[in-house]
């Protein structure tokens, strides 16, 4: 697996199809994001921004390797290790997006709540930022998996499926991306840092069965 990682972390690089999504997430937290505000709202920002990013190198990243090339993996390793190899990739780079952003709003934000007064730890506050981000990041993993190759094979739908799917992955209530998102931005306004761990377990389950239909499908489906 440690090969394939490697392998799949030199075609992203090698390709630059990461920077669009990077561009994007860059422009999203300098839209949402200035510095002296509170940090709680902006590490909600960040978290929730990372979402979609994370969908969309998935997308990337299933459909990066050439068709001939993918047929030789698949036949080495297995479809399903092959397929696996790439999510993983595609939800790393969307992690180092993510804890990069969480260390930059958490130097220029300041670290109080909304009413700009009472004071805010600034390393649980840190904590709590990247279990958000970890978990929109797993989300936004799922969402990817399950509105990529192979499940949805037409880009005329599986992009509409990806940009709803995140949408909703983000504003329905009980989804976990809203719960760790709305733990952040309700405790800016009382100057409390609250962990999201049950939304990050609640992500990681979801997005390992989300990544797991997926590649069982990889055995069935041609590219």
């Amino acid at each position: 697996m440690t090969a394939l990682l490697r392998y799949h972390s030199a075609l992203l690089v090698r390709s630059q199809r990461w920077l669009p999504p990077f561009l994007l997430y860059a422009v999203f937290l300098g839209v949402g994001v200035q510095g002296g505000q509170p940090l709680l709202d902006s590490l909600g920002y960040a978290a929730a921004f990372l979402l979609p990013v994370a969908a969309w190198l998935v997308r990337i990243c299933v459909s990066n390797e050439p068709p001939a090339a993918r047929t030789v993996v698949a036949a080495a390793v297995g479809p399903a290790r092959a397929h696996l190899a790439c999510v993983l990739v595609a939800l790393s780079a969307a992690a180092a997006f993510g804890m990069a952003a969480t260390a930059l709003v958490t130097f220029v934000s300041d670290p109080v709540g909304s009413d700009h007064q009472r004071r805010v730890p600034v390393l649980e506050a840190a904590g709590a930022g990247l279990l958000a981000v970890l978990t929109c990041a797993l989300l936004g993993a799922a969402v990817g998996a399950l509105t990529a190759w192979p499940v949805l094979r037409s880009p005329g739908r599986a992009v509409p499926a990806l940009l709803l799917a995140a949408l909703l992955a983000l504003v329905v209530s009980g989804s976990p991306a809203n719960a760790a998102v709305s733990g952040l931005v309700d405790g800016s306004r009382t100057a409390t840092v609250h962990l999201p761990l049950w939304p990050t377990a609640a992500a990681a389950l979801l997005g390992a069965a989300a990544i797991a239909a997926a590649c069982a499908l990889t055995s069935r489906r041609s590219p």
